[in-house]
């Protein structure tokens, strides 16, 4: 294997994964900030109010380390994979220009007015801006994913004289089925990120027994929308994002699976080791035919095994597709459970006051970090050995001039200075959280003129 080729590789993987702890946040609390603003303004109760700036601070410090992180991985795209820009520029150069002029720029101007114009723009008029940051992160979230669907399923183009990949249809590369059900699953993996987070800062309040009135409004909320989001993760869109992969990728679904003979009423493997030099599956905990039913709805439906396929278009890493696949699945299952209970005290009245279920959500608050991590990674190592599938190989689109030395200095400067912005960040949103909610209503209070005496 190239040295250099794996260096890129884990480069990009390296880059990509860190900018996203950042994003995924993002997404989340831009949907639950405008929540509370609606409540703000359906009420008229301060509170909210209080609720959505305080939000609106952390979701700013993960904005800016996202910036920060995103911008060197789009350059990585001329540096590390020159070839595949000056093939697939023209047709993926469409949606991120669109991500940067429209949606980011929407995005980031609203944000401002969210932090600092509350004032000047009153109560509608700021509950705008939120929901124009909203809906500018999901839409900024949308053109990224897409650029990602077409390269997972390639459509709307054609091959040039030289061998270059056109844009044909710039309605096939924006509304591709394949960007639609991805992006589902990868916002409804955000918005779980957002309601654990807000959930297990409001279950630390109660447990500490600070800021209880907005620890009260941060479960209600975040588990709320949590139970909603998690649910949606496994149906719809789960179950339509593998779909798509056993229609378009069947190697891929066979490698996600450690599926390696062909055959009727196929099991689903809940756990196992894959061994792929012996094509199997030790200590094996399995569902009969359930993988027959996913795909295709019969339970003895035939599914393709990896020896249907030659060698070489297997996914290159097996083991890891499988465990990262695993992964998200097996979270995914452990974030409805925690959301179901958490939501069935919350309805009984009892949420509040039962510490098991508070130290559940505490402890689980970073778990959608790992889930939504190993989602990209299964997503990502599935359409290998394919950059884009079906069109050109991975090692046909890096740097061909770029050394492994010169790969390996970047990567190591790059992770030191993202460990320094993740402890900078980490600080800078620890300090929020340590000096919680309400410091604006408090501010007001104390700018007040004294009454005077016998007032």
């Amino acid at each position: 294997m190239d040295l250099a080729l794996d260096l890129h590789r884990f480069h990009f993987a390296f880059t990509i994964t860190f900018h996203y702890l950042f994003v995924q946040l993002t997404l989340g609390l831009a949907l639950l900030i405008f929540l509370l603003k609606t409540l703000a303004l359906k009420t008229g109760e301060e509170h909210y109010n209080e609720a959505a700036r305080f939000w609106a601070k952390i979701f700013a410090v993960n904005f800016a380390l996202g910036v920060v992180t995103g911008i060197p991985m789009e350059f990585q795209f001329g540096t590390n994979w020159s070839r595949f820009s000056k093939a697939a520029g023209g047709v993926i150069g469409h949606t991120l220009a669109m991500e940067g002029l429209y949606a980011f720029f929407l995005e980031s101007s609203f944000l401002g007015l969210l932090l600092f114009g509350e004032k000047i723009l009153g109560r509608t008029g700021h509950w705008l801006a939120a929901m124009a940051v909203w809906l500018g992160s999901w839409l900024s979230g949308y053109l990224i994913v897409a650029t990602n669907a077409w390269m997972q399923r390639p459509t709307g183009y054609r091959l040039g004289a030289n061998g270059e990949i056109q844009l044909e249809s710039w309605w096939s590369l924006v509304f591709n089925e394949w960007a639609f059900w991805q992006y589902t699953h990868t916002i409804t993996g955000g918005v779980i990120t957002g309601a654990f987070v807000m959930s297990g800062v409001g279950a630390l309040y109660l447990l500490l027994k600070k800021h209880e009135e907005f620890a009260r409004t941060f479960l209600r909320l975040g588990v709320t929308v949590g139970i909603i989001a998690s649910i949606v993760a496994l149906f719809p869109t789960g179950d339509q994002q593998g779909m798509l992969v056993a229609r378009h990728q069947p190697a891929t679904l066979a490698a996600m699976e450690a599926h390696f003979t062909t055959g009727e009423a196929a099991p689903m493997f809940i756990l196992g080791q894959p061994d792929v030099e012996r094509k199997k599956i030790d200590n094996p905990f399995l569902v009969p035919g359930m993988l027959s039913f996913i795909t295709s709805k019969r339970w003895d439906a035939e599914v393709k095994g990896l020896d249907a396929f030659p060698q070489d278009q297997w996914p290159t890493h097996i083991p890891l597709l499988y465990y990262s696949f695993h992964i998200m699945v097996g979270l995914g299952t452990i974030f409805i459970a925690v959301m179901a209970l958490s939501f069935l005290q919350l309805r009984r009245g009892r949420l509040f006051e039962t510490r098991p279920l508070l130290w559940a959500l505490l402890l689980a608050a970073p778990l959608p970090y790992v889930a939504n991590t190993a989602g990209w990674m299964t997503a990502e190592l599935g359409r290998q050995p394919w950059l884009i599938h079906g069109l050109m190989r991975t090692a046909e689109g890096s740097s061909a001039h770029v050394s492994s030395g010169n790969a390996m200095f970047t990567l190591l400067g790059f992770m030191g200075m993202y460990t320094l912005l993740l402890m900078l960040g980490l600080f800078m949103i620890w300090r929020e959280i340590e000096h919680g909610p309400g410091g604006h209503a408090a501010r007001e209070s104390s700018a007040a003129p004294a009454p005077a005496v016998g007032d």
